[in-house]
């Protein structure tokens, strides 16, 4: 708006003075054209202004409640944590829900009482942030190969994400499942691998609630 502005201006001079090279143009008549262009141009650039403002009120505005929204879960997550052996930690734009949902050695069945946490779990979620991007990071102990373990890992996720959309209603457009494997950087308990009891902790899911819609309407300011 304001480039196209001032390009009316200039063409506005121009023919001002082309028309002078001709014939006599009044200085009053002169005058009276650039302030009109020039009227013109600061409306033009006004109203660029407004709808940018506009723009980042809104954006402020929507980022507050979805902070608000997240600040409740958060709340109740903590409240479920409480009665099981789970943690909620908070992050720059998500929230880190590590679930009390193991497998057995070599196995992906989410157990019963894994059932009813990941339906607990939904149900939280669901009342404050159905929207929310859910990503779901399966682990393993540190027995077989990396590569096997990776797939494991995933084979886990998948099962976890089947629970929350098949079992939970929850929107399966809205969760991803992903593998960590072994990665020694995220074990509970270090070098301890099964059968049987020894590394369960280790066989686990991680449930990640992320702040997306804020994080885009950030971007869209920054993109302004």
């Amino acid at each position: 708006m304001m480039e196209g502005s001032q390009g009316r201006f200039l063409v506005a001079a121009a023919l001002v003075f082309t028309t002078a090279g001709c014939a006599t143009v009044k200085q009053d008549e002169f005058q009276a054209e650039m302030e009109r262009v020039r009227a013109e141009m600061a409306q033009g650039d006004q109203a660029v202004e407004d709808r940018l403002n506009n723009r980042v009120d809104g954006v402020e505005t929507s980022v507050q409640e979805l902070e608000t929204r997240m600040a409740a879960l958060e709340t109740d997550l903590q409240a479920l944590a409480a009665e099981m052996d789970a943690t909620v930690q908070r992050l720059e734009a998500s929230l880190r829900f590590t679930a009390p949902v193991h497998f057995g050695f070599d196995a992906a069945e989410v157990d019963s009482d894994g059932r009813e946490t990941l339906q607990r779990f939904a149900s939280v979620v669901s009342e404050h942030y159905p929207t929310a991007l859910v990503t779901v990071e399966g682990f393993t102990d540190p027995s077989g190969s990396a590569e096997y373990n990776l797939r494991l890992g995933q084979r886990r996720a998948e099962a976890v994400k089947s629970v929350l959309v098949d079992d939970a209603g929850m929107n399966g457009e809205t969760i991803r499942a992903v593998s960590y494997g072994e990665d020694t950087r995220r074990l509970v308990q270090p070098g301890e691998t099964g059968p049987g009891a020894r590394g369960r902790a280790n066989r686990r899911v991680v449930l990640v609630i992320e702040h997306a819609d804020a994080a885009t309407a950030a971007s869209i300011v920054a993109g302004s």
